[in-house]
């Protein structure tokens, strides 16, 4: 055998091997990837959004997401937090959009936090939202 076939199947099995490495990382990627974009905490961020008033105003009717959803879901026994990026496409235009949820005592998904990125802005969605902020007068 010649040096040259020596090295053209050393080559061709550490392109085997590199192969086998992407496609396992990449299936661990793609896995995860899914497994954010599919949870409870991401259709719950998507349903906030879909009805995000101040949202709509800016980008028109929520149309779609992109089905790249980033992010991070943490669960530790009943309490769980996340926060997850979306690219969230309007009628009138598309924004990224970060949406931190929180859980506790296995109770459903609550967005915490949600925010969209408009022209080098960061626009609050979440202002508005939950128990009212105005302060109660003291009884006398």
């Amino acid at each position: 055998m010649s040096n040259k076939k020596i090295v053209l199947i050393i080559v061709g099995i550490f392109a085997v091997l590199a192969l086998i490495v992407a496609l396992f990382v990449g299936g661990i990627a793609w896995f995860a990837f899914h497994t954010i974009a599919n949870s409870e905490a991401a259709d719950t961020a998507r349903t906030f959004l879909r009805n995000n008033e101040t949202l709509k105003r800016d980008i028109g009717e929520v149309k779609d997401f992109s089905s790249f959803v980033t992010g991070s879901v943490n669960v530790q026994n009943t309490d769980g937090e996340a926060t997850l990026h979306f690219r969230v496409n309007g009628e009138k235009r598309s924004v990224n959009a970060t949406v931190e949820l929180s859980y506790r005592n296995n109770r459903s998904w609550r967005v915490t936090g949600a925010t969209y990125e408009r022209e080098g802005q960061t626009i609050d969605l979440v202002q508005g939202y939950g128990p009212n902020s105005t302060p109660t007068p003291p009884s006398n």
